[in-house]
């Protein structure tokens, strides 16, 4: 019997175990990391604002110039069948549309690319182990890294491009972090392998516009906090700023709202997770219940 225990894929028409999933090893989406991607969250048997993840996707794909067959009804419909297939209550669930293999041996032509979809899904990954998040994240801002600027790589168009990202990681964890965050080359704070960051002071909360991606989760925080009576500004965010805060937190759809207590030397709130952090961390788990926010899964 086939075990899709720890997941499944979809592949050129066919539900494949995570584990026999493969794509070429001459796929520009693998050489030249020519692919855009976007995970939506399955909680609790349903699909969190999937409509949003869909249309985020589809810009993406729109922004790297790449041409799919499939359009969002048939993407969803895949979606629901990889997460029923393999079972999965609460889940990690990832599309991508990648370049593919050069319909002209040798050619160097992105135009000349047979583009192409697949979509897979896992158990739920907490971008932060939940752990941590109780005890407030441990955030180091990388030194030797700097985000690839938005004039190079686009960051609005959700992509691979992890170079940064994987430095930065390396000088947390070297350093007893739970993980990182990159500044740009004017030394604002933008964003880390996963997630957005948002810095409190007082009732306003400051959350970087440029260099980031703008994230479904982003989206989220930011309106939970508008209802909270929080003030939002989408702007630069300057280091000393972040490190003159409050409260700081994360956004991630691997686990939501994330309260952070020490960014490199500095502590918050007594290294524990501030109030209001705490709060959106309750607020988004209530929301990914709301059926006004959810698409069900047939099982």
């Amino acid at each position: 019997m086939t075990d899709f225990t720890k997941g499944a894929a979809w592949m050129g028409g066919e539900i494949l175990p995570i584990d026999e999933a493969k794509i070429s090893v001459i796929d520009w989406g693998l050489t030249h990391s020519d692919i855009t991607y976007d995970v939506v969250p399955v909680w609790a048997g349903g699909f969190f604002r999937l409509d949003d993840y869909l249309a985020r996707f589809r810009q993406s794909i729109e922004a790297l110039r790449l041409d799919i067959p499939q359009s969002d009804a048939d993407i969803a419909q895949i979606l629901h069948d990889i997460v029923a297939r393999a079972g999965l209550r609460d889940s990690y669930v990832s599309m991508s549309a990648a370049r593919g293999v050069p319909l002209i041996p040798g050619s160097r032509d992105p135009r000349e690319c047979g583009n192409h979809f697949y979509a897979f899904c896992v158990p739920y990954i907490h971008v932060i182990k939940p752990e941590a998040a109780d005890r407030g994240a441990r955030l180091w801002i990388s030194k030797s890294s700097r985000r690839i600027p938005e004039d190079s790589v686009n960051p609005r168009a959700k992509n691979y491009h992890w170079g940064d990202f994987t430095t930065g990681l390396f000088e947390a964890k070297d350093n007893g972090f739970d993980t990182t965050a990159l500044l740009d080359h004017a030394g604002n704070v933008t964003e880390g392998p996963g997630f957005n960051v948002f810095a409190l002071k007082g009732d306003t909360v400051v959350t970087s516009d440029h260099g980031v991606l703008h994230g479904i989760t982003r989206k989220t925080m930011i309106e939970m906090c508008r209802a909270r009576g929080l003030t939002v500004e989408t702007r630069a965010l300057p280091l000393s700023e972040l490190l003159d805060a409050d409260e700081v937190f994360l956004s991630t759809s691997g686990g939501g709202a994330v309260p952070v207590s020490r960014v490199d030397e500095r502590i918050f709130g007594n290294d524990a997770p501030g109030p209001v952090a705490s709060a959106l961390r309750a607020d988004y788990f209530e929301l990914m219940r709301d059926p006004a926010y959810r698409t069900e899964i047939s099982y």
